[in-house]
């Protein structure tokens, strides 16, 4: 089990930027697939980026596509999400998840271990 926790969550105006982040401890994540996830008000989880962490592979939402950014550090064994020209529509809870199964799913189903979320509220 992986346990996972997010920061940098906060209130902003469209245009801004924010990064969140999210510290793994329990295991290594080389067999992992990591992913970030958003919850939307009232809308079901929803995928955002995942990483393929032992090969570098990263996926995003075609909504998050040149704007978001999810890097890493193994060293670390920390996770990124860099948000920037931030919309209204990208206010969310963000999750952050392991799959230990490297499923490069982009569905919340793949996903084992999440954190506990951090809101991220983006005003007009």
């Amino acid at each position: 089990q992986v346990k996972l926790v997010e920061s940098g969550g906060g209130l902003v105006q469209a245009g801004d930027s924010l990064r969140l982040s999210c510290g793994a401890s329990g295991r290594t994540l080389n067999n992992y697939s990591m992913g970030w996830f958003r919850q939307p008000p009232g809308k079901a989880r929803e995928f955002v980026a995942i990483i393929n962490w032992s090969r570098g592979t990263i996926y995003y939402a075609d909504s998050v596509k040149g704007r978001f950014t999810l890097s890493r550090d193994n060293a670390q064994n920390t996770m990124y999400l860099q948000m920037n020209s931030l919309k209204p529509e990208d206010t969310a809870i963000y999750f952050c998840a392991a799959d230990p199964y490297n499923s490069d799913g982009f569905t919340p189903s793949y996903y084992v271990d999440w954190g506990q979320g951090t809101q991220v509220a983006v005003s007009s």
